[in-house]
Formats: C-alpha cells, structure tokens, sequence
C-alpha cells in the first residue's frame, strides 16, 4: 500500500509540475504578446519626437545659489539610421542666445522598453563639445549634460509642436 501510495504521490506531482509549466509557458507567452517589438519600439519614438519639443529646465552643477533655467527644443524629424543604435535629429536648439536648428546624428539606447538618448564628446560648430545622457518615458524627459568643461542636469516634458499658422506660412512663401 505505502508503494502504491508513493507512486500515485510522485505521479500527482509530476501531473502538477507538468500542468505549472504549461500554465507558466502560456503565462509567457501572453506576455511576449503584450510588449512591443523593436521594431515597433523604433516607430513610436519616431512618431513620438517627429514635430516635439522639449520644454523644460536644466541646472549647472556646483551652481546652487543659481535657480534651474528654462530651456526648449523642437526636434523636427528623428529617424533612425538603419543598423545599430544612430539616428538623425533635425533639433532647434534654443537656450540663452542660441536659436538655431542642426542636423545631429546621436545614438538611441534601450533600457528595456525605454530609449536613452546618448550624445558623447559632440563637437557643435559654433557652440561647443557636448555629451548627455537623456532618459525618455511617458511625456518627460529627464538627464545629465556637459557642456565644454560645464554640466548638470535637464528635465521636462515633451509636447507636440505648435504648427505654424496659415497666415504666418504664407507670409513666409511672398519674402
């Protein structure tokens, strides 16, 4: 009987086992089917920074008796160069006197689900070298930055860009 009793024991066990990790092989499965693609990740935040400006602040480290400035930027086009992690960023960079807008090719990182813009030692004619690491997640944006030999951090949201009024179009098309 005790024989009896353990093998129908061990084969309980084996039927739960069996049945746990289908239900955890269909647990998977649904998950997988839940998280976007790569591929897919790649379109929204080409969606998502095509026509959007950053508004938001940034800080100078070591300048604590100095308050956060404000600073904005409009990226009119991002896509993603074909192999690796290179895009191409068409930004207007406006902060203090600059007002300008420039081609920059930048790597895009993933942490997981999230891109992380990453800029290192980017020379910018007429401005300066420049490197950031800039994490992009649900509307905001938040970072570091050097500048040269100075840095801190940015933060803010990311909006849709105002598009330019008819009129204003217009009167741009007869100069």
């Amino acid at each position: 009987m005790k024989r009896y009793l353990c093998t129908f024991t061990l084969a309980l066990v084996g039927c739960l086992w069996a049945v746990a990790l289908v239900a955890d092989d269909t647990k998977k499965d649904g998950e997988k089917s839940d998280k976007p693609t790569q591929e897919q990740l790649i379109k929204d935040l080409e969606k998502m920074l095509t026509g959007a400006k950053l508004v938001g602040q940034f800080t100078v480290t070591g300048g604590a008796e100095r308050p956060p400035a404000k600073e904005e930027y409009t990226i009119t086009s991002a896509q993603k160069i074909p192999d690796g992690d290179l895009w191409l960023l068409k930004a207007n960079i406006k902060y203090g006197k600059t007002d300008q807008t420039f081609p920059i090719p930048l790597e895009i990182k993933w942490a997981g689900d999230t891109p992380v813009i990453t800029l290192t030692k980017m020379s910018i004619p007429g401005l300066g070298t420049f490197s950031s690491r800039v994490v992009l997640y649900e509307g905001r944006y938040a970072g570091t930055w050097q500048h040269d030999k100075i840095g801190g951090h940015l933060f803010g949201t990311i909006e849709k860009a105002e598009e330019p009024k008819k009129e204003e179009s217009k009167k741009d098309e007869k100069k």
